[in-house]
């Protein structure tokens, strides 16, 4: 996790190191904690004059091999720069220089090419989805995985060296479950969007309501030369692009492995451990509020297999009183599967009390969703109570 964070804050030295002023065909990034010192190439006799670099020049022995990431010259796209980050991370590109051409010569020269060629052959390590007869996406490559988007060069990198990657920036281990868990959530909510988007895949049917300019696949098409500027030389934007990339990517790894991973496993050990809470099996209860729940206990649901779906979650506040909360019948809708009764709603204090029965109550909310008392037993209280009735009568269920 440490290296995770030293890797982004180094990325954001990258640009300060670097001479802008001056056009070459050779680019040093400096960053041995980032895995991003290499060199960046672009095919000059196609974009601009070549000048001599103020930079060290690199001493070359018989013996030395420069290894080469080739990709496309021109306009870039955050499916490629996601690409070639991803590749700077493994120890086997670390240094390697990104050649940025069309010639096919010279990306014949190139130890793997990405997003240009028009060919798809990991054993050649050629990953470009352009040619017409690409359809791939991760379930038509991986049957175990859900999603059918269309992958572009970052999800067809990601889906070959995505693990690799992980494990150095996680330090987890190759066949750790939560390295598995880890690489699924990234694809899902971070991969997947860039190779929808350069795909041009729409994320819903029919028109927009307002727009959304600020993805990150647009930012870094915002990086590109605006059109009518005097200089369409692409290379400082790529440099910046590839940054910008890393230190988003590298936080999001941050932020799942330190924050949301610890978050599944305080909800999985609750949901193992629901029936002791109440022989239901229908309600779970965490000692420690705070923990963002949701998520993980739909996906835990369905990977633990559980036959009678969980209706509410007990949890203290911070004002050490506790809340029980109804869980929604999916992630994006206010529907409960099973709502507080109907008759508490709205009702406070000692009148709750009276009318339920309980002692200590606080309040039902007038939408069901939510109800507090003063301690745990009498929160449990009402969620037994729903049940119990929602039992007698099923159309008291869901609302």
């Amino acid at each position: 996790m440490c290296r995770v964070r030293m890797i982004a804050l180094n990325l954001t030295k990258i640009a300060s190191q670097v001479n802008f002023g001056k056009p070459a065909s050779a680019f040093r990034l400096l960053s041995s904690q980032a895995n991003c010192r290499g060199l960046l190439s672009v095919d000059v006799s196609r974009t601009a004059p070549r000048y001599m670099s103020s930079q060290p020049k690199r001493v070359c022995t018989e013996n030395m091999t420069v290894i080469k990431i080739g990709t496309h010259n021109g306009s870039f796209h955050c499916d490629e720069v996601l690409a070639c980050f991803f590749l700077r991370q493994l120890p086997e590109y670390k240094d390697a220089e990104i050649i940025r051409t069309r010639d096919p010569t010279k990306l014949a020269e190139c130890d793997i090419v990405v997003d240009v060629g028009g060919e798809f052959d990991p054993k050649k390590h050629r990953y470009d989805h352009h040619q017409r007869t690409f359809a791939e996406s991760f379930h038509s490559l991986c049957p175990e995985k859900p999603w059918v988007t269309k992958l572009s060069s970052a999800g067809l990198v990601y889906l070959h060296f995505g693990r690799q990657l992980l494990v150095q920036l996680t330090q987890l281990k190759e066949g750790d479950r939560q390295l598995e868990v880890l690489f699924d959530k990234l694809y899902e909510n971070f991969v997947e969007g860039v190779d929808a988007v350069d795909n041009g895949i729409s994320q819903y049917d029919g028109e927009a309501r307002y727009a959304v300019s600020t993805t990150l696949s647009d930012r870094v098409g915002h990086l590109n030369p605006r059109w009518n500027s005097k200089s369409q030389d692409t290379e400082e934007g790529f440099r910046k692009a590839l940054t910008m990339v890393g230190e988003e990517f590298l936080d999001r790894v941050e932020y799942y492995q330190s924050s949301w991973l610890p978050a599944r496993a305080v909800v999985e050990e609750a949901v193992k451990g629901r029936h002791q809470v109440d022989p239901s099996g229908e309600v779970v209860l965490f000692s420690q509020g705070g923990c963002p729940w949701k998520e993980h206990l739909f996906s835990l649901e369905k990977e633990l297999k559980v036959e009678s779906p969980i209706k509410f979650v007990l949890y203290p506040d911070q004002n050490g009183q506790w809340r029980v909360q109804c869980v929604p019948a999916g992630l994006n809708t206010f529907q409960n599967r099973l709502s507080l009764l109907e008759e508490w709603r709205g009702v406070r204090d000692e009148a709750l009390s009276e009318l339920s029965g309980i002692k200590a109550c606080i309040f039902v909310h007038a939408g069901g969703f939510i109800g507090g008392n003063k301690n745990q037993e009498g929160a449990l209280e009402m969620a037994r109570r729903t049940l119990q009735a929602a039992a007698q009568s099923p159309a008291n269920g869901s609302s």
